[in-house]
């Protein structure tokens, strides 16, 4: 029975068991790409919301598109190791019927199908993200980003152009900042907009018109003129009455106590001229040397009579309880006697304690501590106090003092400015009236012009 027009099998043509079973490897190849993209889409992480705008996101951003493209590469190479076989089978098997063609295209349409909602899976959760990540009213782009950044940003974006981005105001990967670093980020700029601007004044600038009358000096007004006389008349007085005082003191020093009385009498303005200036000058002193005295007496009995030889303005006699008879060149005072200190008007042996305070004055002194002597009680207290520049040497001087009836009861040289001595009257002079005594010559105290 087999002639030559009898039907041969066409071996081109493919049995019906291979066909199913082609059947069979498209279903298991579409089964496996569905559970590939279930993978893959599960295996995304899940990244915890973090500070808009942190640097640590950005960095977390970068690995996990890295990571994507990993595994995208991985079922990549996996679906075409399986092309491949495919493809291998198929050669040998030869060329596909019509129904397998049919298959094929079916199959396309659904690995397209998961492809598409696969991708509107991630491009709805990305949105999310995105709406979560930037506020409406805070999002704005950097000024600059890091050069690293930008690059990383480009090739993800050439690699996988396909994939779903939220839409951002520019091409730049999105970074957002918090409401204090937008502030902050506004008040830098502020800072390096005023560094460099010139300052002003702020006050606005006055008018032409008002800088031409200020160049223009106003005419002065005679009240102007007259306080400005006025107060060059007072100090043209005070030089005049500084210089009459260095004046009268030198005469007072240079003299005998009754060239000085004569001089008083003259002219009674001169020595209230020159107590004035005495006093402004006693002023300067950390302590007036009268209190000092004042304050020893009031230690004593206050039925002791004193006598103040150069009495001044009377301060002791105003400090104290005794009974004080004042004598002076001249008076300032009521209860001042006028009279020559070398000469007073009191009996012998009348008083209890004679105070000469800054008045060894002349060139008499000499006479002035034996009338003291001669008005003292026996056993009688002499003060003195002067300006310490005025000796040269001080045993000198209370050696003279002691041959003048006088013995040395204390002596105070701790102060800078004068020295105070306590005498007590032994007896009458032990030398002649022609007896030199060199210790009691003092120097003169002459101020100085400042």
């Amino acid at each position: 029975g087999g002639g030559p027009l009898a039907a041969s099998p066409d071996p081109e043509l493919p049995k019906e068991s291979d066909v199913g079973t082609e059947r069979e490897l498209g279903a298991n190849r579409r089964q496996l790409l569905a559970t590939l993209r279930a993978l893959e889409v599960a295996s995304v992480p899940q990244q915890p919301p973090s500070l808009p705008g942190s640097d640590s996101e950005e960095e977390e951003e970068v690995v996990g598109t890295k990571k994507k493209r990993t595994k995208k590469g991985l079922f990549a190479g996996a679906s075409s190791e399986v092309e491949e076989k495919r493809k291998k089978k198929r050669h040998k098997q030869g060329p596909p019927s019509s129904d397998s063609k049919e298959e094929e295209v079916e199959r396309k349409k659904c690995h397209k199908g998961v492809l598409l909602g696969s991708d509107l899976a991630e491009e709805e959760k990305k949105k999310r993200k995105c709406q979560k990540q930037i506020p409406s009213n805070l999002a704005q782009p950097l000024d600059s980003v890091d050069q690293t950044d930008s690059k990383a940003w480009n090739s993800s974006a050439t690699s996988d152009l396909t994939k779903p981005t939220c839409e951002t105001p520019s091409s730049n990967p999105p970074h957002t900042l918090s409401r204090k670093q937008w502030r902050n980020r506004q008040k830098n700029k502020r800072r390096q907009k005023n560094k460099f601007r010139p300052s002003q004044p702020p006050e606005q600038a006055p008018a032409p018109a008002s800088a031409e009358e200020a160049e223009v000096p106003s005419a002065p007004s005679p009240d102007s003129h007259g306080a400005r006389a006025e107060a060059l008349r007072a100090r043209m007085a005070q030089r005049l009455d500084g210089a009459r005082f260095r004046y009268l003191n030198e005469q007072l020093y240079s003299g005998p106590s009754s060239a000085a009385q004569r001089l008083f009498q003259e002219d009674p303005e001169a020595f209230l001229l020159y107590h004035r200036g005495f006093q402004n000058q006693v002023k300067k002193w950390p302590l007036q040397p009268v209190d000092r005295i004042a304050r020893d007496l009031r230690q004593r009995p206050a039925s002791l009579v004193v006598a103040d030889f150069g009495c001044g303005d009377c301060r002791l006699a105003s400090s104290i309880r005794n009974r004080v008879h004042c004598f002076d060149l001249a008076s300032l005072d009521p209860r001042v006697t006028v009279c020559d200190m070398a000469q007073v008007p009191l009996e012998d042996e009348s008083i209890d304690v004679a105070v000469f305070c800054l008045s060894l004055m002349g060139t008499n002194i000499r006479d002035f501590l034996e009338e003291a002597n001669r008005v003292l009680k026996p056993g009688g207290l002499l003060k003195v106090a002067e300006v310490s520049s005025r000796f040269e040497d001080v045993r000198t001087f209370l050696g003279a003092v002691t041959k003048l009836g006088f013995k040395v009861i204390s002596k105070d040289l701790t102060n800078s400015h004068f020295f105070l001595f306590d005498f007590e009257k032994t007896g009458p002079p032990r030398v002649g009236p022609k007896t030199q005594l060199s210790g009691l010559k003092l120097q003169p105290c002459l101020y100085k012009r400042r």
